[in-house]
């Protein structure tokens, strides 16, 4: 560990560790990398966080001071797959996150663990969850289980921040609806672009019906082609391609925010103009393998869908959305509380965009709420 600048009043830490599928790189590199947040002064936090995302850095996750200024350690931890979306594979990332939750109990000396799911770390960290309680996580096609997987140490407590309820889901409810072509995306169905005025806003009933199924039916396709060319690959002597999916921001609930309300803005997601991030390079979910398609977005296939491992989250659970956020919606909030088993759960919403860089003293408001429901649980 080296430390590492942090804000005042607090003190971070480098930690690099070996996962259980690989080891350090020969450049020197650690597969499983974060930052130890933690007080300059007092005695030694006994209650820790813990935020991990499928492929965001969140070593600098932005809670890690604002939560070690009031007294707790905060791990914010990288799997091999941060900057590297298109290999992901959970069982591979679950395991590296176990190596983090060890690290805590056994090296800084922690006794309660939060897990924190972040946006799409909350999927994410209720998979680790789940599978540290009743393992049931199968290797993808071709590949050997992972050492340790069937082994994780469990957390104690569970924060969901800004979190849907999956990236199956999410990415099936953003895909645009109106391709025909997977290898051209200017085939589409103008009956069916949310972006063309004929269309709406407003939205009438029966297109956002036909819509959303045309989603659901183009993310099977894919999944179908998928599962298929994984066959075909194999017979070739290959292991796996990469391939692309395009106008992935097209959910109409960034175009009318009267559909599932909340205080966003119109015509509005992550990138700025839907529209014209539907129409570009950047996003989620762009490039894949084949076995990560498989693994992290197919409704069919994905073992990232939030229920099943929410059917078995029995720790107290806090679930906090934010007020104006454009791409996580109150009825996700809603899955989540209905999927959740734990009797002891708690939801609310602040004010604030997804990552409460607004209005001012959003993240302080958010680290109070969380370190006083912790503190009443500890």
């Amino acid at each position: 560990m080296s430390a590492v600048d942090a804000a005042p009043g607090v003190v971070r830490d480098f930690v690099g560790l070996p996962s259980p599928v690989i080891g350090r790189a020969g450049a020197g590199g650690h597969p499983c990398q974060g930052l130890w947040h933690r007080p300059a002064a007092g005695p030694a936090p006994t209650t820790a966080f813990i935020a991990t995302h499928y492929n965001v850095d969140f070593s600098e996750h932005y809670l890690g001071s604002y939560l070690a200024a009031r007294g707790y350690g905060f791990l914010g931890w990288n799997t091999r797959f941060r900057g590297n979306e298109r290999t992901f594979l959970l069982d591979h990332a679950v395991a590296e996150i176990g190596v983090g939750v060890r690290w805590l109990r056994e090296q800084a000396g922690i006794d309660t663990v939060v897990l924190l799911g972040n946006s799409g770390g909350g999927s994410l960290m209720a998979a680790y969850h789940a599978q540290s309680v009743e393992p049931t996580l199968e290797p993808a096609a071709g590949l050997r289980p992972v050492p340790g997987v069937d082994d994780l140490p469990s957390g104690d407590l569970f924060v969901f921040l800004a979190a849907h309820p999956g990236r199956p889901e999410i990415f099936a409810s953003w895909l645009d609806g109106s391709v025909l072509d997977e290898s051209d995306p200017t085939v589409t169905d103008p009956g069916l672009d949310i972006y063309h005025p004929d269309n709406g806003p407003p939205y009438a009933a029966d297109f956002l019906a036909r819509y959303r199924r045309a989603q659901v039916d183009r993310s099977n396709r894919i999944s179908r082609w998928a599962v298929e060319e994984l066959d075909r690959c194999r017979q070739a002597g290959l292991s796996d391609r990469l391939f692309v999916v395009d106008r992935v921001w097209a959910d109409p609930r960034f175009v009318d925010p009267t559909i599932d309300p909340n205080d966003r803005p119109a015509n509005h997601c992550y990138l700025g103009d839907p529209a014209r991030a539907n129409r570009g390079i950047h996003g989620v979910g762009l490039v894949n393998s084949l076995r990560t398609w498989l693994s992290m977005w197919s409704l069919e296939h994905s073992p990232c869908r939030a229920a099943p491992h929410l059917a078995r989250l029995r720790l107290p659970t806090l679930l906090v959305e934010a007020s104006a956020d454009a791409g996580v919606f109150p009825s996700d909030g809603d899955a989540i509380v209905a999927a959740v088993a734990a009797d002891d759960v708690t939801r609310l919403a602040l004010p604030g965009d997804h990552y409460f860089l607004t209005p001012d003293g959003a993240r302080d408001r958010v680290a109070d709420t969380i370190a006083d429901w912790v503190r009443a649980r500890t």
